[in-house]
């Protein structure tokens, strides 16, 4: 075996490309490249002594994500702040802090660092054919991109959405612009929305003006999917019977099908969609004031729509709680959720500590934060809800969106405490250098209660 800032082991399969690298958190050193599938590593261990040693072997996993850790070195060894003894193994991912001696004081600090795997994006990306990602409305690249179904046509939203709002004025079918077949379903394409971003990404050429976006988003209806009756009606081979009737009435999508409330029913053309909560069936309306679709998330939610129109739940058809939708203003909240401090449960018990020093109570203290996010005093780059910047204390959002509302908030509550508010021992902790972005608080108890993960990022990504 040669020794030198990286040895091979002598079942490593060779590649000239480096897959990972150890990055020394003092600059003076160079950087550890390892290019093979299993490498000995021998440099620096010291911040005193430019002397290499041999200290630790590190495996590429099958994943291709992660590495495994083997401590060759007499001494032991931290990963993530735990001791790795002689000869142990431990499994370490992209930003693990690795410290070659027993203690932080004396030793370098490395970090493992995964490299991007550009081949397979340069292939990803050639392999794409514009043209295929094209909507045959308007001939131009997707822009927030709809299926339909049965025949799986892609389009435009503002494109399609407007094709069915002409075909509904017209027709009693909706037929797919492309193939002619009858529409019954459509709905949003996440993955192919990435791979529009892709295909514009590659070539700016094919980018649309800022004004003819806004005029698609404009016309954009499709929040959630869409379910389309036809309005062709089935023939009967013998003469309607009671039994028929009530059969019909336990296949009609909705309560308003073939039934009047408050001045509205379906008929042939009404398209529906489907409650996230109960399953339940209600006609897509956007010519009310009752909000149908989650601001947070665009899921479809029935329960402030039936409450509107004076229905309540029945054996025949599913109607949700009020409960499970409603707006900000009206929710209560008793606990933190499991969501909060990126679920780093350390930091939840601090924060339930400080709120209760001040002779508060959670649902004091998140009352306090909606108003100043009303108020438009809070940065809401990481909020993570969809439509941030519309969100209001009269805002409708489902249980999940108001929980990461409320993570949110008890972040800025946190980050805006002075220091001595913090009970004394999470008081003298230092800072993680990643912050909230932190993974190692995931999975390391030790790492989790001993940094404060509740601050800005200083190092990697989200720095």
């Amino acid at each position: 075996m040669e020794f030198g800032e990286c040895s091979s082991g002598s079942n490593s399969s060779s590649s000239n490309e480096v897959w990972a690298k150890l990055v020394p958190s003092d600059s003076r050193y160079s950087d550890v490249e390892i290019r093979s599938n299993e490498m000995v590593i021998c440099s620096e261990i010291t911040s005193s002594s430019l002397e290499k040693h041999e200290w630790c072997k590190i495996t590429r996993n099958s994943d291709q994500s992660s590495a495994m850790m083997q401590n060759k070195s007499s001494n032991t060894i931290l990963v993530d702040e735990a001791t790795v003894q002689n000869e142990d193994d431990v499994v370490i991912n992209c930003g693990s802090e690795i410290i070659p001696g027993p203690a932080r004081e004396g030793y370098l600090s490395y970090r493992f660092k995964l490299m991007p795997r550009e081949s397979f994006t340069r292939w990803l990306k050639v392999s794409i054919d514009a043209e295929h990602a094209k909507c045959s409305i308007c001939l131009s690249v997707w822009h927030d991109v709809v299926t339909v179904a049965p025949c799986l046509h892609n389009f435009c939203n503002g494109c399609f959405s407007e094709w069915l709002r002409r075909s509904q004025e017209r027709h009693a079918s909706v037929l797919c612009p492309q193939c002619r077949a009858v529409v019954q379903f459509v709905g949003r394409n996440h993955f192919l929305h990435s791979i529009e971003e892709d295909v514009l990404q590659a070539d700016s050429s094919l980018k649309r003006s800022d004004e003819e976006i806004i005029l698609l988003d404009s016309y954009a209806s499709i929040k959630s999917n869409l379910i389309i009756q036809t309005g062709k009606k089935r023939r009967r081979k013998r003469p309607h019977s009671i039994l028929d009737t009530e059969n019909e009435v336990a296949d009609f999508p909705c309560p308003q099908c073939g039934t009047e409330y408050s001045g509205f029913y379906c008929n042939q053309n009404t398209i529906h969609v489907q409650c996230q909560a109960c399953g339940g069936m209600m006609p897509s309306r956007a010519d009310i004031g009752v909000p149908q679709h989650c601001l947070g998330c665009d899921r479809v939610f029935c329960g402030a729509y039936w409450h509107a129109q004076g229905v309540s739940s029945s054996d025949t058809h599913s109607i949700c709680s009020h409960e499970n939708f409603k707006p900000i203003s009206e929710h209560a909240v008793s606990r933190i959720p499991f969501l909060a401090h990126e679920k780093n449960r350390h930091e939840q018990d601090i924060t339930e500590m400080c709120i209760g020093q001040m002779g508060k109570t959670l649902q004091d203290v998140i009352s306090d934060w909606i108003g100043k996010l009303n108020n438009r005093e809070i940065d809401r780059t990481r909020m993570p809800l969809n439509h941030a910047e519309m969100i209001t204390v009269g805002t409708h959002v489902c249980n999940d969106c108001y929980d990461k509302l409320i993570s949110f908030l008890l972040y800025w509550f946190r980050i805006s405490l002075p220091k001595y508010l913090l009970p004394p021992e999470a008081a003298n902790r230092e800072d993680c250098w990643y912050g909230y972005a932190c993974r190692t608080q995931h999975h390391n108890e030790d790492h989790a209660r001993k940094r404060n993960h509740v601050c800005r990022p200083t190092r990697g990504n989200h720095a």
